[in-house]
C-alpha cells in the first residue's frame, strides 16, 4: 500500500507499507480537470507542482498532522 507521508520541513514523501500499514487519513474529493490531478507519476518525478491538485495534497497532510496523523491516502497519487 502506497501512502503519502507528512514531513517534518512540512513538505511530503511517497511511502510504501510490506503489511500492516500505519494510521493513516484519507482524502475522497471531486475532481477537477484531468490535467490538474496529482498523479502517482507526478510524486515520483517532483513534476507537476504548479498543478491545482498540490493544494489538496497539503490541506489533507495538514489536516491529518492536526489529528494526530503522519500518513495519508489520496488516490489520484497513492494508486
Amino acid at each position: 500500500m502506497r501512502l503519502l507521508k507528512l514531513e517534518n520541513d512540512g513538505k511530503f514523501s511517497l511511502t510504501e507499507s510490506a503489511r500492516k500499514p500505519p494510521l493513516y487519513a484519507i482524502l475522497s474529493h471531486t475532481w477537477g480537470e484531468d490535467n490538474e490531478e496529482v498523479t502517482f507519476k507526478d510524486v515520483v518525478e517532483g513534476t507537476g507542482k504548479s498543478k491545482t491538485g498540490y493544494a489538496k495534497i497539503y490541506f489533507c497532510g495538514d489536516q491529518a498532522a492536526k489529528d494526530g496523523l503522519q500518513y495519508f491516502w489520496i488516490d489520484t497519487c497513492c494508486i
